[in-house]
């Protein structure tokens, strides 16, 4: 498996093997801090999971289905073809009540012909007694290993996991990277242009550029220097559009997305002017909300539009309506082909960096919080004034911080948010977002 500091993990199988139920069970278990903000449309197919200090991207990739007039349907080959060649490693679910049946044996047959670590998991097996009873028949698909798990009752999910987690492959940094870069994911779907756009800012025909959608089949990553500042430009393979593609298969068109922008500071987002937003753009931009990564949206081929003041409008409106929770993501209207607006952007990478990656001191921040309830009075909370005592930041990329207050669970989405907006404004961190947590004040103890 190569490596990854994200790797993707694929739960495949047949549809009522508990998936899902595993899924829910993974992610509850170590699940990683979420952004609250109010509005993010998550996706339950896809989560950032932690496990032993360790981090994956686990997908559920819904039910394989049969045709009953065929064997193995086009729909699991595609399914499976896609999980093998995006995911780093294949689950493979099998369900120990339903027992084994044909199509268990062609995909397992399909999977052997690849070169990707895979794990028959075989689930419900809800006693230990009956393990070796309920495993008897999976033995037959001639497999090395068998894990026995209760996805619904916990039972082995956990011995799995650690023999998961502890045959990954970890990269935390690249060795060949120079301190400072800045780490770009170039992500929109086929033949918008990334990869023009990326020949046109190295000025080199470093990327094969096709008009062929898929031309680009994994993560490459191109190192740039301009002026003293070094850029990692990620290209990933295209979103596919809606509709050239089963809905069952979308998923996986966003997984190696995904990766990119888990190792990213900044999402560079291409939108076609002659197409505007996709469903699956709205993705790419909740999963960088809820992230917390820092986007610079392009409107690609604006030159073919140039002449239509209507279609300017409308595409200009979709990425409006499309990024309403992130309004302060910078939109550049540009052309990879002619070359128009392509200088604006490294300096607009530049601005959104030095934005993202900012230090506050406590003073400063204590002082923006203190302008911010007296201009607007903090509500009441089960009848009595909500305090907010002081501020400090904790991270970077995203600045966060942390506000002290007597009732944290008593600040309403509304404050919030205007909290954020506040910290936003007054420290100039009008492109990329803030983070904004609440923490009760630990009280004096006197003995």
């Amino acid at each position: 498996m190569k490596n990854s500091s994200c790797p993707l993990v694929a739960l495949v199988g047949r549809p009522n093997v508990g998936k899902s139920t595993l899924f829910n069970r993974v992610i509850r278990s170590r699940k990683a801090i979420v952004d609250s903000t109010p509005g993010v449309t998550r996706d339950r197919h896809y989560e950032k999971v932690n496990w032993n200090m360790r981090q994956f991207i686990l997908i559920d990739t819904g039910g394989i289905e049969l045709d009953r007039d065929e064997p193995m349907s086009g729909l699991i080959q595609q399914q499976t073809s896609m999980a093998m060649e995006e995911a780093d490693i294949i689950v493979l679910l099998l369900d120990a009540k339903g027992g084994l049946l044909a199509e268990d044996y062609e995909v397992v047959k399909m999977l052997r012909r690849i070169d990707k670590p895979i794990y028959h998991v075989v689930n419900k097996v809800d006693a230990t007694d009956k393990e070796d009873t309920l495993l008897a028949p999976f033995y037959e698909l001639g497999v090395d290993s068998l894990w026995p798990i209760s996805a619904e009752h916990g039972l082995g999910v956990n011995d799995f996991l650690d023999n998961l987690v502890g045959a990954m492959s970890f990269s935390d940094e690249r060795e060949d990277i120079p301190e400072n870069t800045i780490r770009i994911a170039c992500i929109g779907r086929p033949n918008v242009g990334k990869s023009s756009l990326i020949n046109r800012l190295l000025g080199q025909d470093r990327m094969v550029v096709s008009s062929i959608p898929g031309t680009t089949r994994d993560s490459v990553d191109t190192l740039l220097e301009q002026n003293g500042q070094n850029y990692l430009l990620i290209d990933t393979a295209g979103i596919r559009r809606k509709g050239k593609v089963q809905d069952k298969l979308e998923k996986f068109s966003v997984m190696r997305a995904l990766s990119s922008m888990e190792e990213c500071d900044i999402t560079l987002l291409l939108v076609d002017a002659g197409e505007g937003i996709t469903e699956q753009d709205t993705k790419v931009i909740s999963y960088a909300l809820e992230r917390g990564r820092a986007c610079l949206i392009l409107v690609n081929k604006w030159d073919l539009v140039s002449g239509d003041k209507k279609q300017q409008k409308w595409v200009l409106d979709e990425v409006a309506i499309a990024t309403r929770f992130m309004e302060y993501a910078p939109v550049l209207k540009i052309s990879a082909m002619t070359g128009a607006g392509v200088k604006r952007i490294l300096p607009a990478l530049d601005t959104l960096y030095k934005q993202y990656n900012r230090e506050f001191t406590t003073n400063s921040l204590n002082r923006v919080l203190r302008k911010a309830v007296e201009a607007h009075t903090p509500p009441l909370h089960k009848g009595r004034r909500l305090k907010f005592y002081y501020t400090t930041q904790v991270a970077r990329k995203p600045p966060t911080f942390i506000i002290f207050v007597n009732y944290p669970k008593g600040v309403h989405f509304s404050y919030h948010r205007f909290l954020m907006n506040q910290f936003r404004e007054g420290l100039d961190l009008d492109q990329v977002p803030v983070r904004v947590l609440f923490r009760e004040r630990q009280r004096k103890k006197y003995g």
